[in-house]
C-alpha cells in the first residue's frame, strides 16, 4: 500500500524517530499507526516511547570557563541514575562548551551545532532519549563575561569535573591580578551556593518583592498599637534586616560571618592590587521551578507490571 507523507509525519510526531524509520515502520505494518509505534519500539528506534510526557526534573548542571568568561547549563533527565551515566555526563559537558562558545542564550545554544556532529544540540539530546532510555531536556543556559578581571565557577555536589547539582558563576571587574580576583570570586560563588541571594544590590531587588515585605512589616508593626511615625521607623529597620538577608553585597560572608560580602571584597582588593567590583552572578539549582510528579511506590510497581 502507499504510505502518505502525512502518515509519516504523524508517526514521527508520536515517536520522535527519523523519517525513513517511520516510513519503514508503516510499510511493515500496512499503515497501521499503533502497530507502527510498537514496531519502532521493538527495534529500539522510537525516541520518545511516551517518554516526552514524563517529568524530567533530575539531571545535571554543567559549567565551562575560559579567559574572563564562563557559562552554565541545565540538562534534565527523569532519574538521578541517568545523571551518573557517563554518556549523559559527556552530553552535559559538551553542551556547556557550546554555551561558552555561542553566547550562552538558551535558544542560540539549542540551535548551535553539537561538537563532532552535524546535528544541533537540541536534536542530539532528542536522539539521546532513545539510547539513554529516559525523557531528556535541555532546559536553560547563561553566560557571564568581563572585559578585565575574572569569572569564577563553583559546582556543588559535583559528580565529575564541572558537573553537579548546583552551579554558580561570579564575575569580578578589575584591572588588578586576575588570578587573585578569580580566587576571591570562587569564594563568593561558594557563598552564593549556600545563601541563594535574591539580588546583587538593593537597587536590583524586584520592587514588587520589596513592597510585599513592606506591607507585611507594616501590618505586623501596627499590631503594636504604636503611632504611625514609630511604625514607619520600625518598617525601615525591618527592611534593612531584610536587605541583609537577601542582597548579596549586604549578606554576612559565609567564610567570615563577622563581615559582609561587600567588606570582604574591599579586603580582597589588597590581594588583587586594584579596585574590584562584583558585576554579576548566576546560580542554577537543578530542577528549581519544575513541578515534579508525585507517585507512590505501589503505583510505580503497578505501572511497570502493565508495560
Amino acid at each position: 500500500m502507499s504510505i502518505s507523507a502525512a502518515q509519516v509525519k504523524e508517526l514521527r510526531d508520536l515517536t520522535g524517530a527519523g523519517m525513513m524509520d517511520c516510513k519503514a515502520a508503516l510499510n511493515e505494518t500496512n499503515g497501521n499507526m499503533e502497530e507502527a509505534v510498537d514496531w519502532l519500539r521493538k527495534k529500539g528506534i522510537s525516541k520518545a516511547d511516551k517518554k516526552a510526557g514524563r517529568t524530567a526534573a533530575e539531571g545535571l548542571i554543567g559549567v565551562d570557563s575560559g579567559i574572563r568568561e564562563a557559562a552554565v547549563v541545565e540538562v534534565n533527565s527523569e532519574t538521578d541514575f541517568v545523571a551518573r551515566n557517563a554518556a549523559f555526563q559527556e552530553i552535559v559537558a559538551k553542551v556547556a562548551k557550546v554555551a561558552l562558545a555561542y553566547g550562552g542564550k538558551t535558544e542560540a545554544v539549542a540551535a548551535a551545532p553539537y561538537p563532532g556532529s552535524d546535528k544541533s544540540v537540541a536534536d542530539t539530546i532528542k536522539d539521546a532519549v532513545g539510547t539513554i532510555g529516559e525523557n531528556l531536556g535541555f532546559r536553560r543556559s547563561a553566560k557571564l563575561t568581563v572585559e578585565q578581571g575574572a569569572v569564577a565557577t563553583y559546582v556543588h555536589n559535583a559528580v565529575a569535573d564541572g558537573l553537579g547539582k548546583l552551579g554558580v558563576l561570579v564575575a569580578i571587574e578589575t584591572t588588578g591580578n586576575a588570578q587573585a580576583a578569580n580566587a576571591f570570586a570562587r569564594q563568593v560563588a561558594m557563598h552564593v551556593a549556600a545563601t541563594n541571594p535574591m539580588a546583587l544590590t538593593t537597587e536590583q531587588l524586584d520592587p514588587a518583592a520589596v513592597e510585599r515585605e513592606k506591607a507585611i512589616f507594616a501590618d505586623q508593626a501596627r499590631q503594636s498599637g504604636k503611632p504611625e511615625a514609630i511604625i514607619e521607623k520600625m518598617v525601615e529597620g525591618r527592611l534593612r534586616k531584610f536587605y541583609e538577608e537577601v542582597v548579596l553585597l549586604k549578606q554576612a560572608f559565609v567564610l567570615n560571618p563577622d563581615i559582609t560580602v561587600e567588606k570582604a571584597l574591599q579586603d580582597a582588593e589588597k590581594e588583587i592590587g586594584a579596585p574590584a567590583k562584583i558585576t554579576a552572578y548566576l546560580r542554577f539549582a537543578l530542577g528549581e521551578g519544575i513541578e515534579k510528579e508525585e507517585t507512590d511506590f505501589a503505583a510505580e510497581v503497578a505501572a511497570a507490571v502493565k508495560k
